[in-house]
């Protein structure tokens, strides 16, 4: 284990100190800490390291990595996963906003809430399917633009006074799958999404994806999936269709 305090000390040396220690053959290292540094794993590409943080990393964290794994003890800010190409980012506690944003493969499971704009632009390539686990609630525009992926959305945090979603849910989600658990109010939804009720392989996914989160979490599995899912999905495959103009 390689040990980096990140106490005061500037973002851009803190990512020449992690690159340096990958560099010198170090694959588990533990960075106590940190307080708003950005960019913590970008572009990151060997699947043996974890990079385990102590502390609130800063925006876009993971950000375009394949392979690694990281692990944050505590909250996160904002583009957590940003064109993420594979490995695995586990977030005990909240992520801020644009979670996810144009990810391409592996997974981020979120203990708590999310902010705006989750997982929007994900996508999916051949047998690359990103995967979003969401313990909590999201905030407006979720799964925005979204064309592949699977994000599941378990609204743990959810009272009688909060929806499990912002407004605007699935706006302009031309592929994917979202599942969300309980019930979603209509009006949160964009008008060319529409819920549906999941498929016994849909249940698969989410029953294999749920399970790995209460591993990670220590939930009670049979407890959070006592209650029904819905998937949302589009209406269309180009919800934007209308606007444009027929060719002659």
């Amino acid at each position: 284990m390689y040990e980096i305090d990140a106490k005061n000390v500037y973002y851009r040396a803190l990512n020449e100190t992690i690159r340096s220690a990958i560099k010198n053959h170090n694959k588990d290292l533990v960075i106590e800490n940190v307080c708003g540094q950005y960019y913590i794993g970008t572009g990151l590409s060997d699947p043996d390291v974890t990079l385990t943080i102590h502390g609130v990393p800063g925006n876009d964290l993971g950000a375009f990595m394949n392979g690694p794994k990281i692990i944050v003890h505590d909250d996160a800010q904002d583009g957590l996963g940003n064109t993420m190409n594979g490995g695995r980012i586990v977030v005990y506690g909240s992520a801020g906003d644009v979670l996810a944003y144009s990810m391409r493969g592996g997974s981020i499971f979120v203990e708590k809430d999310v902010g705006y704009r989750a997982c929007i632009h994900m996508k999916a390539y051949k047998d690359m399917n990103p995967t979003v686990v969401v313990g909590g609630c999201a905030g407006a525009f979720m799964g925005e633009y979204m064309a592949g992926g699977t994000l599941i959305l378990l609204g743990l945090t959810k009272d009688k006074n909060k929806a499990v979603t912002g407004n605007y849910l699935a706006t302009g989600m031309h592929g994917g799958s979202i599942f969300i658990r309980g019930e979603v109010d209509d009006n949160l939804l964009w008008n060319q999404a529409m819920t549906i009720k999941p498929t016994d392989e849909d249940y698969k996914v989410i029953q294999e994806n749920v399970k790995e989160f209460c591993n990670i979490f220590k939930n009670d599995y049979n407890k959070i999936m006592k209650e029904e899912f819905v998937k949302v999905v589009p209406k269309s495959t180009r919800p934007y269709g209308h606007l444009y103009i027929p060719g002659p």
